[in-house]
């Protein structure tokens, strides 16, 4: 059944502002070639969405030519604003972006070892304070990073089990501060969103991604859709099982699991046993070893390093069969091609699942900018629906 006009031309003004968002300003003519709709169905949409003030003439196209020169037409980018926080137990970083994802201004707040709640009032007042700074009037959506698990059904942080009691109370801080939607989500999944859309899986749809810093985890990615399980717990790798760890893991700690073998800490002390100074502790030592094994080729520790990470590795390629995994955080980025070479290696030896294996692109950086799309996706999503209907 053919659609009707009113929901023809939502569709239409969906697909041109798809566009306009995916390739930046463009012409008319440019929006008829890559549409296929006529001219006239052009230009009413053009003028449906600039009297809804979602998009507006940025400029001149065809200097050059004879004749008047073609509008170039972009969207409002400061309709709406976002944030995006990553919430570590040492610290915050944050950054606030117009509708596009542009970044406005960013800013961090380290938090080391302060206990209590008082460090959720300082990081929802530094957030608030930026967002004034930015000049970000509307403040649509923001989208925290968080490390506990997230309720798929409510969207609310189901468990922060071993976590400060200020990310408990960061939540509802930031609610009290800010009138703005609050999305929560896993910082492993925001990573993996953050490879495939603009890291190491921008051409896959199916992949597993194996978060190695502080600590360790996985984001699935299949058929195109970030999977979280049926209670967000998808990608909790580090409680897998691994023989010979000194024990098991259970519910209430992942020691015994593959977090023991892989966590920052862990590669930290195997680097020490291989002769390597470590400066920084934790993942950041650990990030830090590994980058120099890896420009002065300490093979013997990374090889002991690929086969920890080819067990996880393997784990998920024999459950989910994703055809690749990148391996990101900080002891990814740092241990690059190299580390992703050695664990592909060992990995062929593991399954007979073929199995590509990939270092991200973002390292850290990572939850941040799953964060930030995540912020734009919704807001997007909401501003381009409400001005289109």
């Amino acid at each position: 059944m053919a659609a009707s006009p009113s929901t023809a031309r939502v569709i239409n003004d969906r697909l041109a502002l798809q566009l306009l968002q995916s390739q930046g300003p463009l012409t008319a003519g440019q929006l008829k070639a890559m549409t296929g709709l006529s001219r006239p169905t052009v230009a009413d949409l053009v003028e449906r969405l600039q009297e809804s003030g979602l998009i507006q003439v940025v400029g001149e196209a065809g200097a050059q030519r004879r004749g008047p020169n073609a509008r170039v037409y972009g969207i409002v980018a400061d309709r709406a604003h976002l944030a995006a926080l990553d919430v570590r137990t040492e610290g915050v970083w944050l950054v606030v972006a117009d509708l596009l994802g542009t970044t406005l201004a960013e800013a961090s707040l380290p938090i080391g070892d302060a206990s209590g709640t008082e460090p959720a009032e300082r990081a929802a007042a530094l957030l608030e304070r930026t967002v004034r700074e930015a000049g970000a009037a509307r403040l649509h959506s923001v989208a925290v990073g968080v490390p506990g698990l997230i309720d798929p059904a409510t969207g609310e942080l189901r468990t922060a089990r071993g976590l400060p009691a200020w990310h408990r109370r960061l939540v509802e801080a930031l609610q009290e501060r800010l009138p703005a939607r609050l999305v929560l989500e896993n910082e492993t999944n925001l990573a993996a969103v953050a490879e495939q859309r603009e890291g190491a899986a921008r051409d896959r749809d199916t992949f597993a991604f194996l978060w190695l810093g502080e600590g360790v985890g996985a984001g699935i990615f299949l058929d195109g859709r970030l999977r979280r399980g049926a209670s967000g717990g998808a990608g909790e790798i580090g409680f897998l099982p691994v023989p010979g760890t000194g024990g098991l893991p259970s519910a209430v700690g992942c020691d015994g699991g593959f977090h023991s073998l892989a966590c920052g800490g862990a590669i930290a002390r195997l680097a020490v046993e291989h002769g390597i100074a470590v400066g920084a502790p934790g993942g950041a030592g650990a990030a830090e070893a590994v980058a120099e094994a890896v420009a002065s080729g300490r093979d013997a520790f990374l090889e002991a390093l690929a086969e920890r990470v080819s067990l996880g590795a393997a784990a998920l390629a024999s459950v989910l069969d994703p055809g690749c995994v990148v391996l990101g955080g900080e002891l990814g980025l740092a241990g690059g091609a190299v580390l992703a070479e050695l664990v592909e290696r060992r990995l062929a030896g593991l399954t007979p699942l073929a199995t590509q294996v990939r270092p991200g692109e973002l390292g850290g950086s990572a939850v941040l900018r799953g964060a930030l799309i995540t912020a734009r996706d919704r807001a997007q999503e909401e501003v381009f629906g409400a001005a289109t209907r």
